[in-house]
């Protein structure tokens, strides 16, 4: 029997670390990327600053806020608490979105909205998208 060189029994162990090295690196470059996937995707989700609009025919009445999930938010309306102001009436629509780039310009524009105190100025904000435009411009630096 011939025997081999110390040199040619390690040969194909290096070759198996190597592998190995290679699959788990694979392997890891993979899982982080999805990793990073889901990071960038649930940072979209959770950027939105909104604010909204909504109407009442029942009480003839809007009510105007802020919210970072439409969706959660309307289903909290349809389901709120008899001591809550959107708890008087049962038929709220959103008749007006407007998305800001931080949560501070949406909170500024939601007080100018507010403090105009106008049902006139919102049925106006409604109907004209200029109104919209200039005010996502004046509150642009807030934030």
């Amino acid at each position: 029997m011939v025997r081999a060189q110390e040199g040619e029994l390690l040969k194909p162990v290096v070759r198996l670390a190597f592998l190995f090295y290679i699959g788990f690196m694979s392997f890891f470059i993979f899982t982080t990327l999805v990793l990073c996937f889901f990071v960038l995707l649930h940072n979209q989700s959770v950027q939105n600053h909104i604010v909204y609009i909504l109407s009442s025919k029942k009480l003839n009445r809007y009510y105007i806020g802020y919210t970072s999930d439409i969706d959660v938010r309307m289903d909290f309306y349809n389901n709120a608490e008899a001591r809550k102001f959107t708890a008087k009436a049962d038929d709220w629509e959103i008749v007006f979105t407007l998305s800001c780039e931080t949560k501070k310009q949406a909170l500024a524009i939601e007080k100018h909205i507010k403090a105009m105190k106008s049902k006139v100025y919102v049925q106006n904000l409604i109907k004209y998208t200029d109104i919209r435009d200039k005010l996502l411009k004046k509150y642009s630096s807030v934030g």
